[in-house]
């Protein structure tokens, strides 16, 4: 990172692992290597660890390969103690590869997607896309085994229509999802003067001989890209989910770098954050004198559709591991009401060209620290008490806090906060502020990287003294 020699270095940090991470899988993966770099031991949800809990203890584990709990033991630890989580989401809006992807026409290649989430879908054309995504392969003693894969180079773009074919492209731009968003994997050989472009293969897939093979249901060319990556054979590919990214990398921008320019922000600073402050938490001298709640960080899949699969926030994935901390009852009752969840997302900042779009007394700027959401109808869970504790919490570290409520007319956005305190976890929903949220291409300050992850650290090293100085029932 010399190109940013005086830039902030937790910003530089977030390059790395942004640049690494074009979906949740891989996203996940990078945040378990770097948790065992910091003395993490990983454990298994079908495994029976509550035995081996010990003080000072430092576990993770994660579901499906698309989600992530990691925690700490503290001094003293007992059951039915708190949890101090900080909850994340690790999905951002994309393009998805169709079950069945082979798609032709006037002599193209194509590859047939399906969106996920609310995307800004006119950002991801023209852009240099490639895959990325987890396949599921043979071994070579013929079990099978779930890798990740990620090409590097280009291999797809969604190209815009000429202005000559379309002259009303600037007064009134839309398109069909459907049928004018498909990628262009390359061309057909030997099918570049056909009349017919070989468009019926659009409508009649090649039939797969046994029904684990999905040889038919995608272009031999694209099997090929995607075996060469793992060095196996197109044959020994049975199954994978794939999404399109873009391979422009991260950057820091601005006159003085005060800006990164990435894909995935939402909710990857987040993520990464978390996993930077739980981390140097417990290589701190602190960690070892530290008692009180379980620190404990939660990276979700599926917030942007719901959170409602098996590795989402409304998952058992946060229950099961209060119950397993606190396997009766009244001991769990006891670690909930103990219990404090910061649900970090990002935020929106004020935008030049729209401020008429925020309330008046409500614009966060980037770089200008860690944003509070409101909202009356609990779209956000903040409430008094939790703000007070954040700010107190923002506080020790020398830090500031900007409040963000949306405008009466406008609809209010969501994240996992709101889910997750149905089981009854004082919760406040945090975020850094951006631009152009859901874009192929966002927006963020570059010195609030360090500001979350301040939070963060605060909230694990302070959260228990800063409660036990505030009555509220």
């Amino acid at each position: 990172m010399m190109l940013y020699p005086t830039s902030p270095e937790a910003a530089k940090r977030f390059l790395t692992f942004v640049n690494a991470s074009p979906t949740p899988f891989h996203a996940v993966h990078n945040a378990a290597v770097r948790l065992e770099a910091a003395g993490f031991r990983k454990i298994r949800e079908k495994d029976d660890w509550e035995t081996e809990l010990k003080p000072q203890g430092k576990y993770y584990f994660t579901r499906n390969q698309s989600s992530l709990l990691a925690f700490t033991i503290p001094n003293n630890w007992k059951q039915g103690a708190g949890l101090s989580i900080v909850a994340t989401h690790v999905d951002s809006p994309n393009l998805k590869v169709r079950p069945i992807s082979k798609r032709s026409k006037a002599g193209y290649l194509q590859v047939g997607v399906e969106t996920y989430g609310g995307g800004i879908w006119h950002s991801w054309l023209d852009r240099d896309l490639s895959l990325a995504g987890r396949i599921v392969v043979t071994q070579q003693d013929g079990s099978f085994h779930s890798k990740l894969v990620k090409i590097d180079r280009p291999l797809l773009r969604i190209p815009t229509l000429a202005i000559h074919l379309d002259r009303d492209v600037n007064a009134s731009f839309q398109f069909n999802q459907e049928t004018e968003f498909v990628p262009v994997l390359g061309l057909i050989a030997g099918q570049l003067n056909s009349p017919s472009g070989n468009e019926e293969s659009d409508k009649l897939p090649t039939v797969n001989t046994t029904a684990a093979s999905i040889q038919g249901n995608h272009h031999p060319a694209l099997l090929s890209v995607l075996a060469e990556e793992l060095s196996v054979a197109p044959e020994e590919i049975h199954d994978f989910e794939l999404s399109l990214y873009d391979t422009q990398p991260a950057v820091l921008g601005g006159v003085n770098n005060e800006f990164i320019f990435s894909a995935r922000m939402d909710n990857l600073v987040s993520s990464f954050c978390a996993v930077e402050a739980i981390s140097g938490h417990v290589l701190a001298p602190a960690f070892t004198a530290l008692e009180g709640n379980v620190n404990c960080i939660a990276l979700f899949n599926h917030e942007e559709i719901g959170s409602v699969s098996t590795s989402g926030a409304e998952s058992s994935l946060i229950p099961s591991l209060l119950e397993r901390l606190s396997p009766t009852p009244a001991l769990l009752s006891q670690s909930v009401a103990r219990s404090f969840l910061i649900s970090a997302d990002m935020g929106h900042a004020v935008h030049p060209n729209y401020t008429s779009k925020h309330e008046e007394n409500h614009k966060p700027s980037m770089n200008g620290g860690i944003v509070i959401k409101t909202n009356a109808k609990q779209r956000y869970a903040s409430d008094a008490i939790g703000t007070f504790l954040v700010k107190k919490l923002v506080e020790r570290k020398g830090g500031n806090v900007q409040e963000y409520e949306v405008r009466n007319d406008m609809a209010c956005g969501s994240t996992v906060g709101p889910m997750l305190s149905k089981l009854g976890l004082r919760t406040i929903d945090v975020g850094n502020a951006m631009l152009s949220m859901h874009s192929i291409r966002e927006t963020a300050g570059s010195h609030d990287v360090q500001h979350a992850i301040d939070l963060f650290s605060s909230f694990f090293e302070g959260f228990p003294e800063v409660d036990r100085a505030l009555t509220v029932d």
